[in-house]
């Protein structure tokens, strides 16, 4: 397995998006979830990425006690989590940043991971209230502390990771990148190059859409997040569908799955990116595994952005409400 770089240390390429472990996307067990886990580090895969919010706790809760059972996993794995999204009483979205909170969830999070330390612990949403100078310090003063090892943000524009990285190191950005959302090319990928921060990428296979068996109506209707994001709603959900054959049809001809083709494609986009695929199937993540060992050539990845050039997914990436919190730019 290849590795990539997350604030000096060496970790794969390919990571784990533990929202799987709390079914968001779906039912799961903490047995399956157990599998997913035993899978990765008998494949070399590293990185799991987790937060707070994730089925409030369970997440954590499920990889701490994968941990528990499998003594000496803890030195072989690098641990992320994010906080910064509190439980409104009103049910709205809303952010806090301060040291008071972000200590207080990070120390619930260690204690549902079993751990005294996390090696990155991420700004799940930034409170744009307080200058990012300001939070970057605040956590600058866990790592003090010992809580974590590295700091990295969620979602945020180019010009923020620059004031952020500028006041304490920033070790990864986490956002959404794949072969339908290229919007981190606009900026925040070359930033992240430039000044050695990982981009970690969510939802790689764009939410199944770069898959050879992209989700259903079924399950996308018994989805709430899904049901109303507007790349799977009609007509754009059957337009995307349909633009997506090309891709499965070149992928097989390369002799790779969809979901293969679709990870290497974003590893080959740069040498600082980390891929966080979830899932719920041990013989999809054996797929995800292939994806992060393919070699693509220029020729290649000319070919795949022939079949889906930027741009092509119909429908944003987020409806009006799921924008609440992430930073537009360009």
């Amino acid at each position: 397995m290849r590795t990539r770089t997350i604030g000096g240390t060496q970790v794969s390429c390919l990571g784990i998006g533990a929202m799987s472990f709390a079914d968001f996307y779906g039912p799961t067990t903490e047995e399956n979830s157990f599998a997913i886990l035993d899978a990765a580090r008998a494949a070399g895969v590293t990185h799991i990425d987790t937060s707070n919010v994730y089925g409030m706790g369970r997440s954590e809760r499920t990889i701490g006690a994968w941990l528990a059972a499998n003594p000496g996993a803890r030195e072989g794995v690098h641990i992320a989590t994010k906080a910064g999204i509190p439980r409104a009483a009103d049910g709205k979205r809303v952010f806090d940043n301060s040291l008071a909170h972000m200590e207080r969830e990070l120390d619930g999070s260690l204690a549902r991971l079993g751990t005294d330390c996390v090696d990155l612990f991420y700004v799940h949403r930034y409170q744009a209230a307080i200058p990012v100078e300001d939070v970057a310090g605040t956590m600058g003063r866990l790592v003090e502390k010992g809580k974590c090892k590295a700091i990295g943000f969620s979602e945020i524009a180019p010009s923020t990771l620059r004031r952020a990285h500028a006041e304490h190191p920033v070790a990864a950005v986490q956002s959404e990148y794949s072969l339908s959302t290229r919007l981190p090319e606009m900026g925040l990928l070359q930033a992240c190059e430039e000044l050695g921060v990982a981009l970690v990428a969510f939802s790689p296979v764009g939410r199944s859409l770069l898959t050879d068996t992209p989700i259903t109506r079924e399950r996308i209707a018994a989805n709430p997040f899904l049901a109303s994001n507007p790349r799977m709603m009609e007509p754009n959900l059957s337009a995307n569908l349909k633009i997506v054959e090309g891709f499965r049809a070149l992928a097989a001809e390369m002799g790779l799955s969809a979901a293969a083709l679709a990870i290497a494609w974003g590893l080959h986009k740069g040498g600082h990116v980390v891929s966080i695929p979830g899932t719920r199937s041990v013989a999809h993540f054996a797929e995800l595994v292939t994806g992060a060992e393919a070699e693509l050539t220029a020729e290649d990845m000319a070919r795949v952005e022939t079949v889906l050039p930027i741009g092509w997914c119909h429908g944003d990436r987020y409806s009006r409400d799921q924008w609440v919190g992430p930073e537009n730019y360009c």
